[in-house]
């Protein structure tokens, strides 16, 4: 394979990733709803060391585990935002973007 190949081949697999990383935000939103609904906080550092852990458990290389923590600890932050966001929209808003 050339330069080309292998760049069309990322750019496949980035797309599958944001697909991915979006599935499971939408995961994370309704994890969040049924906190909310049950009083609990969004941050539960138990929880987010239980992914880390697996991710890190999962990993093959030749990212560094540091790296996969890393990665895990950015998208469990968006995650996390996208909770928040999500707990305090207005539901004359979420009707709106549906």
């Amino acid at each position: 394979m050339n330069i080309s190949d292998w760049r069309q081949r990322m750019d496949e697999i980035d797309k599958k990733l944001v697909e991915l990383l979006n599935e499971r935000s939408q995961c994370a939103l309704e994890i969040g709803r049924l906190k909310q609904a049950a009083g609990m906080p969004i941050y539960q550092p138990a929880r987010e060391n239980e992914v880390l852990y697996n991710a890190a458990r999962n990993n093959r290389g030749p990212l560094t585990n540091a790296a996969i923590r890393r990665l895990f600890e950015r998208i469990i932050d968006e995650a996390r935002s996208a909770e928040r966001v999500a707990m305090h929209a207005d539901p004359a808003e979420k009707k709106d973007s549906k």
